[in-house]
């Protein structure tokens, strides 16, 4: 019977490692990820950085928005969204296999475990990139302003201003707004 159980497994990872040599970002996947990454989701790698894997967690309320990003990287994810209960939250998670596709974000979106705004962010940086990053981490100031919020407090005042002079190639109005967490970019 271990006979069998080794074999079962061997052919497993065969024909996962045929379907992950095959996988390629599309480019709405690429654009998507940019959102993202300056958003909520984060890279993470098990292997000293040969490859890496996206990590998606959103609270039980945005489920809806936690499937739909799971179709657009359905054929990168081998588990379907679940469901992580503890005392204070539901949360729908899942992740995409480790791959070196991801790499490059990687080496762009982080310095060490640091998540930062890459220097080049203006190359990526798309209409679409920027959908996806309110929809993770964007608000309205409020109902009667129409003002939009990007919650940025995790960069730098050099990374926001980056950020900034990029949104504004989209003629968009931004400015920094100070809060006692740090910056959030605004856009009236």
């Amino acid at each position: 019977n271990v006979g069998i159980l080794v074999e079962i497994i061997a052919m497993y990872s065969r024909e996962l490692e045929n379907k992950k040599s095959s996988l390629k970002l599309s480019d709405i996947q690429r654009e998507t990820l940019v959102g993202l990454l300056l958003g909520d989701a984060h890279l993470e790698t098990q292997n000293r950085g040969r490859t890496y894997r996206v990590k998606f967690e959103y609270s039980a309320s945005h489920s809806e928005y936690a499937m739909h990003l799971y179709d657009i990287f359905r054929e990168w994810i081998l588990t379907p969204p679940q469901t992580k209960v503890d005392d204070t939250h539901d949360n729908v998670w899942f992740q995409t296999v480790s791959h070196p596709s991801f790499r490059f974000y990687a080496h762009q979106f982080y310095d060490g475990k640091k998540k930062v705004v890459p220097k080049n962010i203006h190359r990526f940086l798309t209409a679409r990139s920027i959908a996806y990053w309110y929809m993770d981490d964007g608000s309205l100031k409020s109902r009667e302003s129409k003002g939009v919020i990007f919650n940025t407090q995790c960069y730098s005042r050099n990374e926001i201003a980056r950020l900034i002079t990029t949104l504004n190639k989209f003629n968009l109005e931004c400015g920094e707004r100070e809060q006692k967490e740090g910056l959030q970019i605004y856009i009236s």
